[in-house]
């Protein structure tokens, strides 16, 4: 299942997008970011059999374990993405909102763009990690 980050704004060279980096290269599934201007720009296409999910403050708080057991469970119910939308500074209009798979919410603090991103990246890092059996995720 290809994990696909599609995020509004660019990175560029900063502290975030070494971070970002780190922890997709480390994913041993296949990973795509795609970055959109702040307004404009296409999204790409839709794949057939994906899933999308929006960042969004309104959105369901998952733990580590939570979350890889939703990823786990669409990568084996035949899912073939699972595309992640981080918005633009006012996030997202409640049609976007409706027509997700799942919201997701790191918690009800506003993050910046750049390290929601760079967050989005370890817990799907961590994610993939939990479901190898990998001793990264150490669970509390």
């Amino acid at each position: 299942m290809l994990l696909h980050i599609v995020a509004r704004g660019r990175i560029a060279r900063s502290p975030e997008a070494e971070l970002v980096d780190r922890y997709m290269k480390r994913i041993a599934w296949p990973t795509r970011i795609t970055e959109l201007p702040d307004t404009g720009g296409r999204e790409p296409m839709a794949v057939a059999q994906g899933k999308r999910i929006l960042l969004d403050e309104k959105g369901e708080m998952l733990g580590s374990m939570a979350f890889a057991e939703r990823l786990g469970r669409w990568r084996d119910d035949g899912v073939r993405e699972a595309r992640f939308l981080l918005g633009a500074a006012d996030g997202f209009d409640e049609p976007a909102r409706a027509e997700a798979d799942l919201l997701l919410s790191f918690g009800r603090a506003t993050w910046p763009h750049l390290l929601a991103r760079a967050m989005l990246a370890e817990q799907l890092f961590r994610a993939t990690s939990i479901l190898a059996n990998h001793p990264y995720h150490r669970e509390g």
